[in-house]
């Protein structure tokens, strides 16, 4: 005990959380046709592992905030990484498929890492210094999805599905050893009860500026959920190009996510939050604005597609981390709850704008749809921006 840290974590410590809790989620995708041969079970019972998994971790992000209000952040996420190498295991030992499926859902308690990294920046800094930090630390929230179905197709075909779970274990223990060492309390407040904590509750459900900040978040992620809903299709029926090149193609988001995200890291400072939020959701738009007169004038090609979706990218790198600091600063004491709220907000609303662009894209004018779809998401992410920069002039003045 006497080991255990007592002094806020380095920023390495919140990026290794951020990108396992990434990782959790795509670096096994490639290995999902070989679980369901080895479990003989249809493709679309193994999917359930992505699909519960994402479930999950909207409701674990309800619970994991307020608790570490309550309890701290250091024994919240000490329990949810240890839950993560348990079910870890789970899945690397399971014989059945509806064991693995049971211990793959129990893996989701790793979002901790994501939800408490945001809660413990917010605890330690000031509102454009929680943004310019989250910034830097959502540079691996792009770098994991590039590198984990990568890392994870070779594991699969040097030793086996198997051995992603492996390393999966393997990356939680020292997850969970380097908390134990690095991770103080950050957390100096907590509420004293949970009736305490409850009664704080409507002033932050009852605040315009945290739905404000909240809605800008999904929004602005559900674009990039929609793109990914519906890109594949576009890929073989109208780009005709193969997986591989695809997986080229898709990466071009991410990539501008990281760039977009380490402009944020270096200039959050300087700007108010609604400046680097607007300045982001702008920069989407126009890109998606440029990408459909392109495709409407009849140029379509990966051009007009792929380097209209880069600014989205882009400008949710922009503004992602403004919006979350925004979201956290409304209530302080509460800063736990507002990372789980809009976290468990953004992954519902991704959710339901995926199902919409898989319900009405057409083999004619997917092209057309899904960069529609974007934009709409992208600008209800602008009009959720400006709302807060409303409420804020109405305020000083």
């Amino acid at each position: 005990m006497r080991y255990a840290a007592i002094s806020p974590p380095s920023l390495f410590t919140l990026v290794v959380l951020t990108g396992l809790s990434v990782l959790s989620l795509n670096m096994f995708l490639p290995s999902l046709s070989n679980i369901a041969k080895e479990f003989q079970v249809d493709y679309s019972v193994v999917s359930l592992a992505v699909a519960g998994y994402l479930g999950i971790t909207a409701v674990l992000q309800l619970i994991f905030g307020p608790l570490s209000d309550r309890l701290g952040r250091r024994p919240v996420l000490l329990v949810a990484i240890l839950m993560f190498v348990v079910a870890s295991l789970g899945c690397l030992l399971a014989t059945n498929i509806w064991i693995f499926l049971s211990f793959r859902v129990m893996q989701g308690a790793i979002i901790c890492g994501w939800v408490m990294s945001l809660a413990i920046i917010r605890d330690t800094s000031e509102e454009q210094e929680t943004a310019s930090k989250i910034g830097y630390v959502s540079m691996a929230m792009a770098i994991a999805p590039m590198l984990g179905p990568i890392l994870g197709g070779v594991l699969d075909e040097l030793f086996g599905w198997r051995s992603s779970f492996l390393f999966y274990l393997t990356l939680g223990i020292i997850a969970f050893g380097l908390c134990w060492f690095d991770l103080g309390e950050t957390n100096r407040d907590p509420s004293k009860t949970f009736i305490e904590q409850f009664r704080a509750y409507p002033e932050l459900f009852q605040s315009r500026r945290f739905w404000g900040y909240a809605l800008c978040v999904m929004f602005s992620t559900g674009a990039f959920y929609t793109f990914l809903a519906g890109v594949p299709m576009i890929a073989e029926t109208i780009l005709k190009i193969g997986p591989s090149t695809l997986g080229f193609y898709m990466g071009s988001i991410t990539a501008g996510f990281f760039v977009g995200s380490f402009l944020s890291g270096r200039y959050s400072k300087r700007f108010a939050l609604t400046t680097m939020m607007i300045a982001g959701r702008v920069s989407a738009c126009s890109g998606l604005t440029i990408g459909l007169t392109l495709v409407a004038t009849g140029i379509v090609n990966e051009f007009s597609i792929f380097g209209a979706t880069i600014f989205v990218g882009l400008g949710n790198g922009l503004t992602m981390p403004s919006a979350n600091a925004g979201a956290m600063s409304v209530r302080s004491g509460l800063a736990g709850s507002a990372s789980g709220l809009t976290g468990s907000l953004t992954v519902a609303g991704g959710a339901m704008l995926t199902f919409i662009t898989g319900s009405i894209l057409t083999e004619n004018y997917a092209v057309l749809q899904l960069l529609g779809v974007m934009l709409f998401c992208s600008l209800m992410g602008l009009f959720a921006a400006l709302y807060v920069l409303h409420i804020n002039r109405q305020e000083i003045s």
